[in-house]
């Protein structure tokens, strides 16, 4: 039987922490969260190499590294309410569920979403709610949000999924530009959002991310 507590400590030891996140809730909750059990059972093997897990359908689950300093950047405190975006099989809502006070799982493909709400449950994790919708309308209902996380790739990000931010709250998207990309992170300060950079990464465009082309005669 494969030691995925091993390797779950190797993932942090190797890929986290080497990557300067240091923040004692983001290395306790990749730790403690089985990554195992939120990937398709085929993939249960490669759960913890270094680099995206191809989902299919163009979707990924994000390399660990990249996933930790998108949590590192944001600081996400315990009293705040967090709308995870493109959250698949769950994986990174179970990660940012023990650090925040609850999260909106949102997928928009309720086979992923029901496998999440499953796997959830199973880790006894009973603070985060999955919503199936677009992505890129957001889960407005369960709104107004202090923390925004895409789970991957953008062009840019709908004004829809912005109106959801608190104002004070911030936004982590994947701002990719052919095959490369960088992290930033979004302040919304008095209604107005303001990016700044945070560090390089990849991962497919998301559906409805896409920028699209202005009409022309």
């Amino acid at each position: 039987m494969p030691d995925f507590s091993t390797r779950r400590t190797m993932m942090v030891d190797t890929q986290v922490r080497p990557s300067d996140v240091t923040k004692f809730p983001i290395i306790d909750a990749m730790l403690t969260v089985q990554r195992e059990d939120f990937v398709p059972v085929a993939q249960r093997e490669t759960a913890y190499m270094g680099e995206n897990l191809d989902l299919g359908e163009g979707r990924v689950l994000l390399e660990p590294r990249t996933l930790a300093k998108i949590l590192d950047a944001l600081d996400i405190a315990p009293d705040e309410l967090v709308l995870d975006v493109g959250s698949a099989l769950g994986y990174s809502a179970a990660v940012i569920a023990h650090m925040a006070q609850a999260v909106v799982a949102l997928e928009d493909n309720e086979a992923m979403a029901t496998e999440a709400q499953d796997a959830l449950m199973s880790a006894g994790i009973d603070n985060v709610i999955t919503h199936v919708e677009a992505l890129e309308v957001g889960a407005a209902e369960h709104g107004p949000y202090d923390v925004i996380v895409v789970e991957g790739g953008v062009t840019q990000v709908p004004g829809e999924l912005l109106s959801q931010l608190k104002d004070g709250g911030r936004i982590a998207a994947l701002f990719m530009d052919g095959p490369l990309g960088e992290v930033r992170i979004g302040y919304k300060i008095d209604g107005a959002m303001s990016w700044r950079r945070a560090f390089n990464a990849g991962a497919p465009v998301l559906p409805g991310f896409e920028k699209q082309d202005a009409f022309t005669l």
